[in-house]
């Protein structure tokens, strides 16, 4: 006899409620450029798994070929602050334009100021980049899965 436990998995549903609930935290405008900036990178990935982490300092929704987190391709950052868009190899990505910000030896970073940000041509080179160097995406529709929430969080307001 196993001694193996099952723990049921949420529902898409649920975890859609799950996402908006962190979404909400957030000020009613920054939570409206949150929404959009998802909504553009889920459709320029729609089989990519989305992974979802409320984090102390980042809600972060990352984009990936695989549920192993050093696999996203780009990840949607946001803080009270501002929204991001993060290349987890950026530090490996072209950048004739020099739009990357950051400087530590693997992430870089574009700030958006909403979801029309990524199509500006500069910005959409280098997400071609960042997927040109990804494993490849699956080819069946993508899903959401929540991968952390920290018990303490800064302020998202």
């Amino acid at each position: 006899m196993s001694t193996k436990k099952t723990v049921a998995q949420p529902s898409a549903t649920e975890v859609a409620k799950q996402v908006e609930g962190f979404i909400d935290k957030f000020e009613p405008a920054m939570a409206k450029r949150i929404r959009e900036v998802r909504a553009a990178l889920r459709k320029r990935f729609p089989t990519a798994i989305e992974m979802v982490y409320d984090n102390y300092n980042f809600f972060v929704i990352g984009y990936s070929p695989t549920t192993r987190p050093t696999d996203y391709i780009v990840s949607l950052a946001a803080n009270a602050k501002g929204v991001g868009l993060s290349f987890n190899h950026g530090a490996d990505l072209p950048d004739p334009h020099s739009i990357l910000q950051g400087s530590g030896s693997q992430n870089r970073f574009v700030r958006l100021e909403g979801a029309k940000t990524l199509s500006d041509p500069h910005v959409a080179e280098a997400i071609d980049a960042a997927v040109a160097t990804a494993e490849e995406l699956p080819e069946e529709k993508g899903y959401t899965v929540v991968r952390s929430i920290a018990a303490k969080q800064r302020s998202r307001r």
